[in-house]
């Protein structure tokens, strides 16, 4: 059966982004980028909110994009996308637009032929992927970065979630790569 996976980073103190959105405490070397290619060998489904969509789900390629966003966005873009939305029903990339009955349509996603789900965000869609058990592994990249406040990954989550280690990888950038699935 396929997973649907929570993988993104996060600071050390919780947050995905800064209290403006910002994203620059975000380590990207080598090795990084290396682990998100493969991890984009594992899908072909991604998951987006409205929000993450419209900032990082179809961004312009041209020739000044980096060999890195040319094969990475160029991945996800053929892939199958969805757009988890209740204020607009088009988006560019012509991604499948869910307004409602999310967790049928996951739970008959996740039984079809395919590779793995990516959630990709952002916090309002992981806390209805959370609140609904919808969560199969997470795969969190914790960044050597203490940002103070911003936009916290875990919140209004409604009940306890046991989770089991699965790896913990350091970088010798000091990011952690830890990865844990759910407990049922």
């Amino acid at each position: 059966m396929r997973k649907v996976i929570l993988c993104l980073a996060v600071s050390f103190d919780g947050f995905i982004e800064g209290p403006n959105g910002e994203i620059d405490w975000i380590v990207f070397d080598k090795d990084g980028g290396s682990d998100l290619m493969s991890f984009v060998e594992e899908i072909d489904t991604v998951f987006y909110g409205r929000i993450s969509y419209e900032l990082w789900g179809n961004p312009p390629i041209t020739d000044k994009s980096s060999e890195f966003e040319k094969s990475f966005y160029g991945a996800l873009a053929k892939m199958d996308r969805y757009v988890f939305s209740r204020t607009k029903t088009e988006f560019e990339g012509n991604p499948t637009v869910v307004a409602d009955g999310i967790t049928k349509l996951v739970r008959d996603l996740k039984t079809k032929a395919g590779k793995h789900i990516w959630l990709y965000g952002g916090s309002d869609l992981i806390r209805t992927f959370m609140n609904h058990d919808l969560v199969d592994e997470y795969r969190i990249a914790i960044m050597p970065s203490i940002i103070g406040e911003g936009k916290p990954l875990f919140s209004g989550i409604v009940s306890q979630h046991k989770l089991r280690l699965i790896e913990a990888t350091p970088s010798n950038s000091g990011v952690l790569a830890v990865k844990y699935e759910a407990r049922r």
